[in-house]
């Protein structure tokens, strides 16, 4: 798979991504992605997306990110991740999550090398 894996499902809490186990929440990019470990960057709903979340995305070529606020657009992005995203002349939507799916299979779909950080509840 060269292209960003298709998001095949949303619902509260669960997710499933083309070629991958089904999982709470994502991280995918051109090419895979994998379940997104909040604790591996100290993520939490405030402050939010940190520069580790992101700086995965750009190592894998992506030129275009969507980063999901949860069902209820609970979970920020800290400025920090906003600065280093826009720093590497990325496209960047923030939005809640079902309009996030929307958007980013749109972009996968256009075969742009899209990538994006998935949060299925709050």
């Amino acid at each position: 798979m060269n292209g960003s894996p298709l998001i095949r499902h949303l619902s509260w809490g669960e997710m499933e991504a083309e070629g991958l186990a089904p999982a709470k929440d994502f991280v995918l990019y051109p090419g895979g992605g994998h379940p997104w470990d909040w604790n591996r960057h100290g993520t939490r709903h405030d402050p939010g997306i940190r520069p580790g979340d992101v700086r995965e995305l750009l190592d894998h070529g992506c030129t275009v990110v969507v980063l999901s606020q949860g069902m209820d657009r609970r979970l920020k992005t800290t400025p920090e991740a906003l600065r280093l995203l826009h720093e590497a002349d990325v496209t960047v939507h923030v939005v809640d999550t079902e309009a996030a799916v929307d958007l980013y299979n749109r972009l996968a779909r256009a075969a742009e090398p899209v990538g994006g950080l998935f949060h299925s509840t709050c």
